[in-house]
C-alpha cells in the first residue's frame, strides 16, 4: 500500500492554475484573432445581408485599408465590385494584389481566378480565356469550363463550346446534350444562310443524335426542305415537333398552312392545325387559324371561332376577334363598333412578350438563347399576355 504524503495536496491547486492559465491565453488568443478583422468589416455584413451591395463595398474597401494583409476581404471586395459594376476597380484590385503580394502558388491561382471573372465581366474575352485555361486542373477544372463555356457561346465559337461542354459534362455528371444539341444548330444556321444545305442537313442529324427532343433541329430540318420545295418532307418534319415538344407547335403552325397552300390543300393544312389545337390549346394556334379561316372562309366562319373560344376562355384577344369578324361581316348592330375594337387593340397592344423563366428577361420575339443569361430554351413557346388571364 502506497502511503499517502501531505504534499501532495499542493498539486491538486498547482494544476488548477496551470488549467486557468491556459484557459486564459486560448481566449486571449480568440479576442486578439477576432480584432484583427476591423469594424468595417462587420459593417459590411451587414449591408450584405440587407442586400445593400454599394455600401458594402464601400465598408469592405475601408477594412481592405486597415487590414490589407487578408486576402478574404480582398476576394469580398472584388466581388462587390463585379456585383456593382465597377469592373476597372476590381481588376486593379487583383492585379495589384498579384504584383505586390508574396503569395503562394495556391494564392496566385484564387486570384487569378477571380481576375478572370473580373475580365469575363467586362466582355475582356480573349484575357480570360487565356487565364482559365491556365489554371491548375485539378482546383479549378471545373471552373474554367463553365466559365469558358459562356466566353465559347458569347463569341459564337460553337465548336470550342461542344468540346468544352462535352468535357465539363464528364467530370461534373451533369447533362449538357441540350445545349450541345442547340450549339449544332446554331453552326447549322450558319450553313443555310451560306446556302450549304448538305452540311447543315448533317449537322442538324448530329444535334438529334445529341438531343433527340431537340425540337429546334427539325424546324431547320424542314426549313432546308421549303427551300428546295420539298413540302411534304418539310411537313413531315415540322410534325414531329408534336411527339418531341407539342407546346412548340405554334412555331410550325405558320410553316406547315403555307406549305400545304402552295400545294393548293389548305383544307387539309387547316383541318390538322384544328386538331392540334383542340389537343393543345396553344393561343397561337387559335390566332393562326382565325386568321387563316378569315382570309379564305369569310367573316363568318371566324366569328364562330371567336366565340366560341370566348365562351370556353374569355379574354381580350377572343374579344377582339369576335368583335373584327362581326365588324368585317357587319353582323352586330352596333354603330360604333370599329372604335370598341380599337379601344380592346390599345388595351392588349405590346403587351404580348416571352419571359424567361431562369431570369425574367422579357422579349418582343422568341429566342432559343437567353441574351441576359445565356440558358437554351428557357424563354416560352408561347408569348405571356400580361392581361391574357384577366376575366372579362
Amino acid at each position: 500500500m502506497v502511503e499517502f504524503e501531505f504534499w501532495w495536496l499542493l498539486i491538486i491547486p498547482l494544476f488548477f492554475g496551470l488549467g486557468w492559465f491556459a484557459a486564459r491565453i486560448d481566449i486571449a488568443q480568440i479576442i486578439s484573432e477576432s480584432t484583427d478583422f476591423p469594424s468595417a468589416y462587420f459593417k459590411g455584413l451587414n449591408f450584405l445581408i440587407k442586400n445593400q451591395y454599394e455600401k458594402a463595398a464601400e465598408a469592405f474597401s475601408h477594412a481592405v485599408k486597415i487590414n490589407n494583409e487578408s486576402l478574404e476581404i480582398h476576394f469580398v471586395l472584388g466581388s462587390l465590385y463585379r456585383r456593382t459594376g465597377q469592373l476597372d476597380r476590381a481588376i486593379n484590385l487583383h492585379i495589384d494584389l498579384l504584383e505586390t503580394r508574396e503569395l503562394t502558388h495556391q494564392q496566385q491561382e484564387s486570384v487569378k481566378a477571380e481576375l478572370a471573372l473580373d475580365y469575363f465581366k467586362t466582355g475582356l474575352y480573349d484575357r480570360a480565356e487565356e487565364l482559365l485555361l491556365a489554371l491548375n486542373k485539378d482546383s479549378y477544372h471545373q471552373f474554367s469550363l463553365n466559365t469558358l463555356l459562356d466566353i465559347y457561346s458569347k463569341e459564337r465559337e460553337w465548336n470550342k463550346a461542344i468540346t468544352t461542354a462535352t468535357e465539363l459534362e464528364k467530370i461534373s455528371g451533369v447533362s449538357f446534350r441540350e445545349n450541345i444539341s442547340h450549339f449544332y444548330c446554331e453552326i447549322a444556321v450558319i450553313h443555310i444562310l451560306e446556302k450549304k444545305n448538305t452540311q447543315a442537313n448533317e449537322i442538324l442529324r448530329k444535334a438529334l443524335d445529341e438531343h433527340k427532343n431537340c425540337v429546334r433541329a427539325n424546324i431547320l430540318l424542314g426549313d432546308i426542305c421549303e427551300s428546295e420545295e420539298r413540302f411534304d418532307e418539310a411537313v413531315s418534319h415540322w410534325k414531329k415537333v408534336e411527339y418531341q415538344q407539342p407546346e412548340y407547335l405554334g412555331l410550325v403552325a405558320s410553316k406547315i398552312l403555307n406549305a400545304y397552300q402552295r400545294q393548293d390543300k389548305l383544307n387539309e393544312g387547316l383541318t390538322i392545325l384544328s386538331g392540334y389545337y383542340d389537343l393543345y390549346k396553344l393561343k397561337t394556334l387559335l390566332s393562326i387559324l382565325y386568321s387563316a379561316i378569315m382570309s379564305n372562309e369569310g367573316p363568318k366562319k371566324a366569328e364562330t371561332i371567336a366565340r366560341n373560344e370566348l365562351i370556353q376562355r374569355p379574354s381580350l384577344s377572343a374579344l377582339d376577334q369576335l368583335f373584327e369578324a362581326q365588324a368585317i361581316g357587319k353582323t352586330s348592330k352596333i354603330s360604333n363598333i370599329e372604335l370598341i375594337q380599337q379601344t380592346i387593340k390599345n388595351a392588349i397592344g405590346d403587351r404580348r412578350f416571352y419571359s424567361c423563366n431562369k431570369c425574367g428577361f422579357k422579349a418582343r420575339q422568341f429566342h432559343w438563347h437567353c441574351p441576359a443569361c445565356n440558358s437554351w430554351e428557357s424563354l416560352p413557346s408561347e408569348p405571356i399576355d400580361i392581361i391574357m388571364d384577366n376575366k372579362i
